[in-house]
């Protein structure tokens, strides 16, 4: 039986998924900020939705598959514990997607049907914040709001448990050798051990060769820029400005704000908020809101303090900041609880390097990168990467 691993890259470790078929072995190394490989994975952490949906797809077409993770991605959640010891969840990241395409959508309809998909049936509206007033409602078509349930993570953590999908947790991938062999890849942990051979790798982030890995980690990317020099040079100068989510657990509902979803207008701080517990299947033992920041503000911060672990100082800086925005709309008039600044590292890609294409592929190496910067930077993206890059492999007549 054929192998494969697929993984995440999440800045430290790599995380790879181990996929069976015949007798070969592939490796799918999904990035999100850094290595993780999937074959071991951290399911509190994962959530890279592109790989999960190229391992399910693998799976489901008798390709065994183990999962390395050890990274948030867009589909992330957070759980943090409140000062009386509760538990309280937060989806830091994406707030929720929309789906158009049919391949996508069909998709989304099964997991609805499973269970850990569902609609979210809120209005949402603009607020400006020069006028303090609220503007139209949001005109999204008839594109419905969907989350994962209980969390946006939720998702992921399906898709990695089904039927010949092993997932494996804590071991990050430091280094991806390609070797004139007849199973070509080696892959090793950041301690240096040999983590097996594959016939193929899967990337779901970008950074598995780039020089923002390096100025984040202190270590070189996990894959040798020359053995594919064509991808790496579409992977090099892919901006992606973070963003910054501010969690906030009230204990009493924000009365004075009419709906659960607003985007900011002329604000300089903040770019969108949304109350996390009117999700279905969250907790209402409180009401929680994300607050996301605007571009410029995020900057401003990464100007001062480069792509390093911020300080508990610097995050709680931020924090007072992104509230004291909130309370100056008039929005809001008691205080939470509970308030905690985190870093979404790559928020929002801003180019899109594969759009037809959907994943970047070199055949002579069994190698797929996908992820939502080759198609478009939301979930939806992810999905059609995932799907993509499964397709690929699936062609690949070596593994027939």
């Amino acid at each position: 039986m054929n192998s494969f691993v697929t993984g995440d890259v999440n800045f430290g470790y790599t995380e790879l998924y181990e996929i069976g078929i015949g007798s070969k072995r592939i490796c799918f190394a999904m990035c999100i900020m850094g290595l993780v490989e999937r074959n071991v994975f951290s399911i509190i952490q994962f959530g890279a939705v592109s790989g999960a949906v190229c391992a399910s797809t693998l799976a489901r077409n008798g390709v065994s598959v183990t999962i390395f993770d050890s990274g948030r991605g867009r589909m992330s959640q957070r759980r943090e514990i409140g000062e009386d010891g509760k538990e309280l969840m937060f989806d830091h990241g994406a707030p929720f997607f929309c789906v158009g395409n049919s391949d996508a959508m069909a998709l989304v309809h099964e997991w609805e049907s499973r269970g850990f998909v569902s609609e979210w049936k809120q209005v949402f509206r603009s607020f400006d914040y020069a006028s303090n007033k609220f503007l139209g409602i949001q005109q999204e078509g008839d594109a419905k709001k969907y989350v994962g349930v209980p969390g946006m993570n939720s998702i992921s953590k399906a898709l990695c448990n089904e039927s010949g999908v092993k997932s494996m947790f804590g071991t990050g991938i430091a280094k991806l050798e390609w070797l004139e062999e007849e199973i070509p890849w080696l892959l090793t942990d950041s301690k240096g051990e040999n983590l097996g051979r594959f016939d193929g790798v899967v990337a779901s982030d970008k950074n598995i060769v780039s020089p923002r890995f390096t100025q984040v980690t202190g270590l070189s990317p996990p894959l040798d820029l020359s053995l594919v020099p064509e991808l790496a040079t579409k992977l090099q100068n892919i901006p992606v400005p973070p963003c910054f989510s501010l969690m906030l657990a009230f204990k009493e509902p924000l009365s004075s704000i009419p709906v659960k979803g607003l985007s900011f207008k002329n604000s300089e701080i903040l770019s969108w908020a949304h109350c996390d517990s009117t999700k279905p299947g969250r907790s209402t033992d409180s009401e929680r809101w994300i607050l996301h920041s605007t571009p410029d503000y995020d900057n401003s911060v990464i100007a001062k303090t480069g792509l390093q672990k911020l300080s508990s100082e610097t995050l709680n800086k931020i924090s007072e900041e992104m509230f004291k925005e909130f309370q100056c709309s008039g929005l809001v008039s008691s205080l939470p609880f509970f308030m905690k600044a985190h870093r979404w590292g790559s928020a929002f890609p801003a180019k899109s390097i594969a759009v037809e294409e959907r994943c970047l592929w070199d055949r002579n190496r069994n190698l797929a990168i996908c992820g939502d910067f080759c198609v478009s930077p939301n979930v939806e993206g992810a999905i059609l990467s995932g799907l993509a890059a499964a397709s690929k492999l699936l062609q690949t007549s070596s593994f027939l």
